[in-house]
């Protein structure tokens, strides 16, 4: 008979997800991610890339995942100067997790719309 896990391992789990979570979640991070991803770097690019999301957002976001070490802001001092965002080698980590929820998204979508 299997072992019932204790509430111990239950918050060893729920601990780091939580974490995870923090930094990815919400309506933009991934998208922001993918999009820089993909080649946009430049903010304009980034932003016509995601539909919906305004530019106050937009900047938001991209300084919160500045601060997770997963993008990176690059400053050229070209005129007129320009601002470049792209991946940090950590985002690297995030693409097998991406790809995963896109091949559960599809899958998601089969199993509602045969209802």
């Amino acid at each position: 008979m299997a072992q019932k896990k204790t509430h111990c391992d239950c918050l060893n789990t729920i601990k780091p997800v939580r974490d995870a979570l923090d930094v990815i979640s919400g309506k933009w991070k991934l998208p922001i991610i993918i999009s820089v991803g993909v080649g946009n770097e430049r903010f304009t690019d980034i932003q016509e890339s995601i539909p919906g999301i305004t530019p106050k957002v937009l900047a938001k976001e991209l300084k919160e995942l500045e601060q997770h070490k997963l993008l990176k802001r690059t400053v050229l001092d070209d005129y007129p100067i320009k601002i470049l965002y792209t991946l940090e080698a950590y985002a690297d980590t995030l693409t097998p997790i991406i790809y995963s929820l896109k091949d559960w998204g599809l899958n998601h979508r089969i199993v509602v719309s045969q209802r």
